[in-house]
């Protein structure tokens, strides 16, 4: 299917692996020119190079959007290589945290990180699309927004912020041609998970092996009706889905890519 992106500039946050690196890809390979944002420059150009290498059109930009300043100068580098039409805001962290470790510092630093970052790039990025009547905002939520767990509280809580953020911004861009909607992950199996299912694995009994580590941690963490861990590529996929033309009927939305994890029929 062509998504029909071409033309299209995109700014995917914390693209430099993950989830994100799997989705400013994808966007490339649809014909999106896109940016790739991290905090490591080596990094992020790395990424920009492997997909200039495969026929595709990207640059790289480094800052951190943890704080006005360097969230401002972020948004002025990108959009001095041409206007945004596509904001993916995908940057975020956690720590494994129980109730008792995660500190009013540390709920203050994930928020901070996790939600706020998110809103200075829309507050830089979307009055533009507004004027130019599309544009797409695309926001990497969790199915912990809704279902959370006992542990990392702090991380539990941005994601429901998250999602809440989103709804309310396709609310207030009603009727302009832009769109905010959630992809909502299940547990993808990036670098990030692989190592910490690894390294609690032995002493919760699932085994010394990855292989016989991962399916019992499906089976105890992540039961779902696909029975594995989630691929970064299928987050992408749904992130450029509603990039395109084929979803500007789809507003205030939750995708949710998880194998069936969260169980609901809403």
């Amino acid at each position: 299917m062509n998504l029909n992106l071409t033309g299209k500039r995109a700014l995917v946050s914390g693209s430099s692996a993950g989830l994100g690196e799997a989705t400013v890809k994808l966007l490339a390979a649809e014909g999106a020119s896109v940016v790739v944002h991290g905090r490591d420059k080596e990094r992020a150009e790395r990424v920009a190079r492997e997909i200039r290498e495969t026929g595709g059109t990207a640059t790289a930009v480094v800052g951190d959007l943890s704080d006005d300043e360097g969230a401002a100068e972020v948004a002025r580098a990108v959009t001095e290589g041409g206007a945004v039409d596509i904001l993916v805001n995908n940057a975020g962290f956690y720590r494994h945290l129980s109730w008792s470790e995660a500190s009013p510092d540390e709920w203050r630093s994930t928020y901070n990180v996790n939600v706020v970052s998110g809103v200075r790039m829309i507050q830089h990025l979307v009055p533009a699309m507004r004027e130019r009547g599309w544009g797409r905002v695309v926001t990497i939520g969790g199915g912990l927004a809704s279902q959370p767990m006992n542990t990392h509280p702090q991380y539990n809580a941005t994601l429901a912020a998250r999602h809440n953020l989103a709804v309310s911004l396709a609310r207030e861009l009603k009727g302009t041609g832009v769109t905010s909607n959630v992809v909502s992950p299940g547990a993808i199996l990036v670098e990030a998970t692989k190592d910490l299912v690894t390294e609690i694995g032995p002493a919760r009994g699932w085994g010394d092996t990855w292989e016989e580590i991962q399916p019992n941690a499906v089976r105890a963490l992540i039961p779902n009706d696909q029975e594995r861990f989630g691929e970064p590529d299928e987050i992408a996929a749904a992130v450029a889905y509603l990039c395109s033309d084929y979803a500007q009927y789809v507003s205030g939305a939750t995708i949710r890519v998880d194998g069936g994890l969260i169980r609901s029929a809403f």
